[in-house]
């Protein structure tokens, strides 16, 4: 389940606890597996209750940042060990974390579950809230733009805040929906924005949608249910459940992910829909019945070699244009449902699911 629609109060701070298990050794004595290629290579526990909920690289830090229900970790990327664990009590307003964005001054920016959006740098911390300009208080993505700003998704809309003035705009009936999940910017500086009801672009000037009616989103094939918990307009009734009474349901519209490829390509991962591919004129779906392994598509992440990785509700999938193949609990994934994707400058690929992240990477060959 991609649950809840709960804030922090509940969550057991006690039990954020931050453990590393190498696997390798599991896999480098097992038998010999032709073209293996990637391998779960090792897991981080958060806590058996705990979700990963949003994953950011800091590359010139080799950092890992790891946002959770319960608050964030960094992690050293080249000692794989913990350099800090912030909570409410050391500055993030709200300890569930849905987005994590790194701007181009290097600030931290944590999109909470109704705690707004906190920034951090240098051991200082400052949150914006909508008195500050901040469109809503539920936070989910973040994006850089060609001129170094920064473009956050809301439940209320888009904002674009200018790093140099530190003034944000909010951007709604622009949008074809008001919840945005899904955010990047394509190479030619365009902005993208995966919503509740379907995918928006703004080009500087102007706006354009698509939904399922224009070919974003695979049929409903085996007849599934709509879901029953979006579009209800009210925030104490808003969840972010995808089953209903125990079974998968469909919503085409609803983009939880979105990933503009260096070829033009615009990627958005639908809910019940698969994964939609639009090439700035069609839009072309991929499903279980293609490869993948699950047709939630909760995060999208493109590799260093310009190999597409999928977070769904069944493991996690590779695709590089030709081969699909899946990574679920059985490779060593720590649960199914894979909700926050990340790559990190060795190459290797980070999911989060309930309970820690798992690092996928090509083990190092034996000396």
């Amino acid at each position: 389940m991609f649950t809840v629609f709960r804030t922090a109060a509940a969550i057991s701070i006690a039990a954020f606890t931050l453990a590393f298990t190498s696997t390798v050794a599991a896999a480098d004595n097992a038998p010999p597996v032709r073209n293996a290629g990637e391998r779960v290579l090792d897991t981080f526990d958060v806590g058996a209750n705990v979700y990963v909920r949003a994953l950011a690289v800091e590359k010139p830090n080799s950092t890992l940042w790891i946002g959770t229900s319960a608050g964030v970790h960094e992690i050293d990327l080249k000692t794989f060990k913990p350099r800090n664990t912030f909570t409410r009590k050391d500055g993030l307003a709200n300890e569930y974390v849905f987005g994590i964005g790194v701007d181009t001054e290097g600030y931290k920016w944590f999109g909470t579950n109704a705690g707004g959006a906190s920034r951090y740098k240098n051991g200082k911390w400052k949150t914006y809230f909508p008195m500050h300009g901040l469109a809503d208080y539920w936070i989910y993505s973040f994006a850089n733009d060609k001129k170094g700003n920064l473009w956050i998704g809301t439940w209320a809309g888009a904002n674009h805040f200018d790093v140099k003035t530190k003034k944000f705009t909010t951007y709604v009936k622009e949008l074809v929906n008001e919840w945005v999940y899904g955010l990047d910017v394509d190479s030619q500086g365009r902005v993208w924005f995966g919503t509740e009801g379907g995918v928006s672009m703004f080009d500087g000037k102007t706006w354009k949608s698509w939904t399922h009616k224009d070919g974003m989103g695979a049929p409903n094939a085996d007849g599934l249910q709509a879901s029953p918990n979006t579009g209800l307009g009210t925030r104490s009734r808003h969840d972010l459940t995808t089953l209903a009474g125990g079974a998968l349901t469909y919503n085409p519209n609803y983009v939880f992910s979105l990933v503009a490829a260096p070829d033009g390509t615009i990627w958005a991962g639908t809910w019940g829909g698969g994964v939609a591919r639009f090439d700035g004129k069609t839009w072309q779906n991929f499903t279980v019945k293609d490869g993948l392994s699950g047709n939630m598509v909760y995060a999208i992440a493109r590799d260093t070699k310009g190999v597409f990785w999928f977070g769904t509700d069944n493991g996690v999938t590779r695709y590089d244009g030709k081969t699909w193949r899946k990574f679920g609990k059985k490779e060593g994934l720590l649960n199914n449902n894979v909700y926050a994707l990340a790559i990190s400058p060795s190459g290797d690929i980070w999911a989060g699911t309930k309970g820690g992240v798992t690092r996928i990477g090509v083990p190092a060959a034996k000396p």
